[in-house]
């Protein structure tokens, strides 16, 4: 997947851009990178992340009230999809 990608979420209050970064980030000590972290953001304010398990099948987001579960979940599933044709 790309290391930044803009979802367009279609809500009830009207169309937002959502742009998503990838993050790869070294673990510490370990020369391993992190994988299935992926940042929101909405022009400047930060959404939190979704996280995805190594499998990219079961996810969490992080945010504190930016996005209801839904909105969340497709945003996910854009991602799965996404990942799955990278």
């Amino acid at each position: 997947m790309k290391s930044e990608l803009t979802y367009t979420l279609d809500t009830e209050g009207g169309k937002r851009s959502i742009t998503i970064h990838t993050y790869n980030n070294a673990a510490p000590c370990s020369g391993c990178y992190t994988e299935g972290v992926f940042a929101l953001q909405e022009g400047d304010t930060d959404l939190g992340d979704i996280v995805f398990d190594d499998k990219m099948n079961q996810w969490e987001y992080t945010g504190m009230g930016n996005l209801t579960h839904n909105e969340a979940a497709m945003i996910a599933n854009y991602i799965q999809n996404k990942s799955q044709a990278a």
